[in-house]
């Protein structure tokens, strides 16, 4: 069984920073495209940030130039450093990743990690 773990969140005050982090474990022969996407109460879960095997990278609108995705091929792990951080960025976030077993290929989701930003 594969799982994503992740850690790093928390309280931090306006204009402060966090680093997320999200781990893959288990039964993995590969991983493409891993990413991370947040939910706020009351709204629709969106993209924050991907980054694919190779480096390439995207980013939502509303974190560009204060959010940077990496990754560490070798450790299955991929992070989300959040700098000038908003009220607004108030989400739970959720790790992604898309995972080839051998068996299937297909997207797996973390158990998600709280991030309130104070004002």
């Amino acid at each position: 069984q594969v799982q994503l773990v992740e850690s790093g969140g928390g309280l931090v005050q306006t204009g402060g920073s966090l680093r997320l982090s999200c781990a893959a474990s288990g039964s993995i022969f590969s991983i493409s495209t891993m990413g991370w996407y947040r939910q706020a109460p009351g709204k629709q879960r969106e993209l924050v940030a991907s980054i694919t095997s190779g480096g390439s990278t995207d980013y939502g609108d509303s974190v560009k130039g204060r959010f940077t995705i990496s990754r560490d091929n070798a450790k299955n792990t991929v992070y989300l450093q959040m700098n000038s951080l908003k009220p607004e960025d108030t989400a739970v976030y959720y790790c992604n990743a898309r995972i080839d077993d051998r068996l299937i290929d297909r997207n797996y989701w973390g158990q998600g990690t709280q991030v309130t930003v104070s004002s």
